[in-house]
């Protein structure tokens, strides 16, 4: 890849996505958030994502630069060999070619991958866990899912690797869009914490970052579903750190923009739940929700063979 030239990184999560124009230090020179239209069904997603992407090639072209690759992550069960989305509970597609048919639509090479690896990857690259051979990147928001680095390898196991929020954390508990009950997802994602809000309080909330506000000033209610939550998260850290030691958990996501108000409670329990493990380094993700982008700027680069030398994110405003 020339240093003339840029690549494009897309995060399609369940709620928004962001997307990038990114040059060769994977610094962001344009960016652009949209809504996920995931009500409207699969097919719809497919049509903003075209859309996005064909958004910001103009954005590049404008600024002169060819684009050499563009990088899409997506969520759920993805699989990277054969660039295909194989399943996911928050928008619906099932073993869909995603890679060929994006790249059929807007004339760009694509590479696929899944937004909670590709977050991982930029941070153990870009960010919190930088140098650490064995990291956890967990991101919190519409739904819950975990990125594995064992080694220095990351696992995918064909794309079925890392589903945290598909543990169970509450035997018998809330029904969960994967079929299951009980999920971490139910307790903690995004999603979850203002509905639990809205159904104790009686009164709606936008999302979990006004039931963050609400706890900070002392509710009652909002503190109880926080703390729920942040149990819930440690019982499934604590699981993974038995598993797979990891030196460093990172969260990320939308909920970990909370910081310390998550943290605190989250390093407290998983400490009173190991023994014998090695306790891990709990941290928030340096790249903030900007990680999976950077992620597939990241891939994209990697598939363009261009070697990330001298890394400086810029990571935009939001």
């Amino acid at each position: 890849m020339d240093a003339q030239g840029c690549v494009l990184g897309l995060d399609v999560g369940g709620t928004g996505m962001k997307g990038a124009v990114l040059d060769h230090d994977l610094r962001p020179l344009e960016t652009v958030r949209r809504p996920t239209p995931r009500a409207e069904g699969p097919l719809a997603v497919v049509d903003a994502i075209t859309d996005t992407l064909l958004t910001l090639n103009a954005m590049a072209d404008e600024r002169g630069l060819p684009v050499h690759h563009a990088g899409v992550v997506v969520p759920g069960i993805v699989d990277d060999e054969r660039q295909r989305a194989l399943w996911s509970a928050n928008i619906g597609w099932r073993d869909l070619p995603l890679a060929a048919l994006l790249e059929e639509r807007t004339g760009l090479r694509v590479t696929l991958g899944h937004d909670v690896r590709a977050g991982g990857l930029a941070e153990r690259a870009l960010g919190a866990a930088r140098g650490a051979r064995n990291v956890l990147f967990v991101a919190i928001g519409t739904g819950i899912a975990a990125a594995l680095v064992c080694d220095g390898e990351p696992i995918s196991s064909g794309g079925h690797a890392g589903e945290l929020g598909h543990v169970v954390v509450e035997p018998g508990g809330q029904p969960c869009a994967c079929g299951g009950t009980g999920c971490l997802e139910t307790v903690a994602s995004a999603t979850a914490v203002a509905a639990a809000y809205t159904a104790r309080a009686g009164r709606a909330v936008i999302g979990a970052a006004d039931v963050a506000a609400l706890a900070v000033r002392g509710d009652p209610v909002a503190r109880a579903v926080w703390q729920r939550a942040a149990d819930g998260l440690a019982d499934a850290l604590a699981t993974a750190t038995t598993l797979l030691a990891p030196e460093s958990i990172v969260l990320g996501g939308g909920l970990a923009e909370a910081g310390d108000l998550l943290l605190d409670p989250v390093r407290a329990g998983l400490g009173e739940r190991l023994t014998f493990q090695r306790p891990p380094a709990l941290v928030r993700a340096e790249l903030g929700d900007w990680a999976g982008c950077l992620g597939a700027g990241l891939a994209a680069m990697r598939t363009a063979g261009h070697t990330l030398t001298t890394p400086r994110t810029g990571v935009p405003a939001p």
